[in-house]
């Protein structure tokens, strides 16, 4: 495909100022509007080493509000970053509704470089195509702009571009090793090029071919790229998507779910002494393998979700009584505050995800989308739909990169929540824990356990797997959350 573009296309100087002078100035028009409208646009460009990536980004910055966009220059991760899922920094560099973030090469690097180059194997290399396309859609469907253009120049060219640069001494450094490495190689990258179009030209989030022999058309040509999608994520703006949470969703159960919850029999229970037991050993247990994901570099990932007052913050705590502290991070969730609104709902929670080695422990978790948002009206419907395809793609990218996913839902009847409820009330130093908003949810609870049902139904998954914990008896509850952390960690770290 690269070998049969054209790349003879000319632009005269006189030509080429008459007509970037008012692709400058609508580039900047649309800036204005796309701010205003909360638009979030992300650039990427990739492409051949002195193709002019930097010349075409500083020409787009200049005819733009400086105050408005944050360029991204991507280079190998560091060692933060690398104990990380590979989409982590880039998640974590997701410009809030209304800026733009322009991306000097991206995560294709995880299917060029680092393929080429064999730092990954290419196992990884066909899960990323996945995972890439999966990252890009879910930004769209939010409501983002992802324009992608790739920078296309011969092998010949490319080494006259070095030899300019280095014939230069201002301009020399910029001409590496690695450099002339990747030239030796362009035939190799010219097969992992066009895979990478193939793979991920897609409705949402299309590729252009930019000719960059010459630099003049080349810059038109992104200019109108750029312009051209920005223009059509205006027009096509859906009218009433936003939900200022004043609608309560009333859901029916689907037919074609059968309430699992209804069939979970809550009357296990444990006695004192053999939980203090208990107890005892499977904590120094938890010790223990702490020591050995940190060792293994292993992430584990933890999520409790459950009734109010079903003791998940007991629960924890008897978790992480005998940790490490700092080999562990308890990550409360709360409604999202302004900053957190004005990023893609998900964002929030990658901010959060475990380096290798490490635990993140989620009171709450991303299922407030199908779970609280939903019921509350703080999302669409369409949105809340989305969520267990999009949920269950970030855990598998979780997956992917090695962690340990470990879901709970702590199970508590009607009778044994009343009981906990009125406890709370009457207890001076438990007060804080009961307010008007549990109580109101209580009076929802048939429409919550239909939710509830469906989230369990549609995310339970063989590398997420939900563990439904019969919490009316507190003490069993902490026990059998224990053994099955135990039991996942140690299948782990025996495989």
């Amino acid at each position: 495909m690269l070998e049969q573009i054209d790349l003879s296309k000319k632009l005269e100087k006189t030509e080429y100022k008459s007509i970037i002078a008012d692709l400058e100035i609508k580039l900047g028009e649309l800036q204005r509007k796309a701010w205003e409208l909360k638009i979030p646009i992300i650039v990427v460009f990739e492409g051949w080493g002195a193709s002019g990536k930097g010349t075409l980004i500083n020409q787009l910055m200049l005819a733009m509000d400086p105050r408005g966009f944050t360029v991204y220059n991507i280079k190998p991760p560091n060692e933060e970053e690398s104990y990380r899922p590979f989409l982590w920094r880039f998640w974590i560099k997701t410009p809030v509704k209304g800026r733009i973030a322009i991306f000097d090469r991206s995560w294709y690097r995880r299917v060029l470089v680092e393929r080429i180059d064999k730092i990954v194997s290419e196992k990884f290399c066909r899960l990323a195509y996945n995972e890439i396309n999966a990252f890009e859609k879910q930004l769209v469907d939010d409501g983002f702009v992802i324009i992608k253009s790739f920078l296309h120049i011969t092998q010949k060219e490319q080494k006259k571009r070095f030899d300019t640069l280095l014939k230069n001494p201002s301009t020399s450094w910029r001409v590496t090793k690695e450099d002339w490495k990747h030239h030796e190689q362009y035939h190799e990258y010219v097969a992992a090029i066009e895979e990478m179009i193939d793979k991920t030209d897609t409705d949402v989030a299309p590729w252009t071919v930019v000719e960059a022999h010459d630099r003049r058309s080349a810059n038109v040509k992104v200019f109108r790229s750029v312009i051209d999608a920005i223009e059509r994520r205006i027009a096509g703006l859906p009218a009433g998507e936003n939900c200022n949470g004043s609608k309560l969703h009333k859901i029916q159960a689907e037919d074609s779910l059968v309430s699992i919850l209804n069939q979970v029999d809550l009357s296990p229970a444990l006695a004192r002494e053999e939980y203090e037991k208990a107890l005892k050993k499977y904590q120094a247990r938890i010790h223990e393998l702490e020591h050995e994901v940190y060792l293994k570099r292993i992430p584990v990932v933890i999520v409790y979700q459950g009734w109010d007052a079903a003791g998940k913050g007991g629960n924890i705590k008897r978790l992480v009584e005998g940790m490490d502290p700092r080999g562990y991070e308890v990550v409360p969730i709360g409604p999202p505050n302004d900053i957190e609104k004005s990023h893609h709902y998900l964002w929030r929670f990658w901010m959060k995800i475990p380096k290798a080695g490490h635990f993140a422990i989620f009171d709450r978790s991303w299922y407030g989308r199908v779970l609280v948002e939903r019921i509350e009206g703080f999302c669409s419907e369409a949105e809340w739909r989305r969520a267990f395809r999009e949920i269950k793609e970030m855990e598998e990218h979780l997956a992917n990169a090695g962690t340990i996913i470990i879901k709970f839902w702590l199970h508590i009847d009607e009778e044994e929540q009343l009981r906990r409820f009125q406890d709370r009330e009457a207890t001076l130093h438990k007060q804080w824990k009961i307010n008007d908003e549990d109580w109101r949810n209580r009076e929802k609870r048939e429409q919550y356990q239909i939710a509830v049902d469906e989230m369990l139904f549609r995310t339970n998954t063989s590398y997420a797997p939900w563990t439904i914990i019969e919490a009316n008896c507190k003490l069993y509850a902490r026990i059998k959350v224990l053994k099955t952390v135990i039991k996942a960690v140690e299948e782990r770290i025996k495989s």
